[in-house]
């Protein structure tokens, strides 16, 4: 999928010296990563903050939940979002038009953040004040789960139009999350999509998984979420 992170695809042809390598090549990149996701966690609880990272495929809304939640909470809790996207800064550009500090980290095609991106963008936000962090990974639900940023809570999210059957084919995704999020749930009705099952199947995974049935365009469906988070922030205060 990309070279920045070892997760290329092993063509069967290769010698078995080459996969070995390439398996340390990437368990040593993992554990440089651990080591620069360590000290950003500790560097962001220091300060009171609390940080999510947020996985998802391309096209899920999570830019869109991101502007819903900043608008639901911009007179209680100041929020600073950093962007993940291999080229452009256009998420960047609706969450800054929102009134709220973001910087856009471009991957140039790697399909995931790391620790080390992470690290330079948020030296690039401190000075402002905020309380929750929101980390928008690249589009995703494969590399991403591997690489942890430092975040608090993980959260993975699936709209209504990718179909249900994410959980069973991206178990990795669920696993290592501490949210799940149904999103566009306003377009159930259009699609075989029973967000009971769906979470279940994610819930057999990780039975420890905090979950909500989410749409923008339904703002009591975001009542929820959005005192999942005051009571995040309250808990670090």
């Amino acid at each position: 999928m990309c070279d920045h992170c070892g997760c290329e695809t092993h063509q069967h042809h290769e010698p078995q010296e080459q996969k070995l390598k390439e398996i340390e090549l990437e368990k040593s990149i993992l554990a440089a990563n651990e080591q620069v996701a360590q000290k950003n966690r500790e560097h962001f609880r220091n300060k009171g903050i609390v940080v999510f990272n947020l996985i998802s495929a391309p096209g899920s809304g999570k830019t869109s939940l991101l502007e819903a939640t900043i608008e639901a909470l911009k007179d209680e809790i100041p929020i600073a979002v950093i962007e993940g996207d291999p080229e452009t800064e256009r998420d960047a550009e609706r969450i800054r038009a929102k009134g709220v500090p973001v910087v856009q980290i471009t991957t140039g095609g790697a399909c995931h953040l790391d620790a080390q991106m992470v690290h330079r963008a948020f030296h690039q936000l401190e000075g402002q004040d905020f309380r929750l962090l929101f980390i928008e990974n690249v589009g995703n639900l494969v590399c991403p789960s591997s690489f942890d940023l430092g975040e608090d809570i993980r959260v993975v999210l699936v709209s209504v139009p990718e179909g249900p059957d994410k959980p069973v084919k991206y178990p990795a995704s669920f696993i290592k999350a501490d949210v799940f999020c149904v999103t566009k749930a306003d377009l159930l009705p259009y699609f075989d999509f029973d967000p009971e099952e769906v979470v279940r199947n994610a819930k057999r995974l990780n039975p420890k998984l905090r979950t909500f049935v989410l749409s923008v365009k339904e703002p009591e469906s975001l009542k929820e979420w959005i005192n999942f988070l005051k009571e995040m922030a309250a808990q670090r205060a």
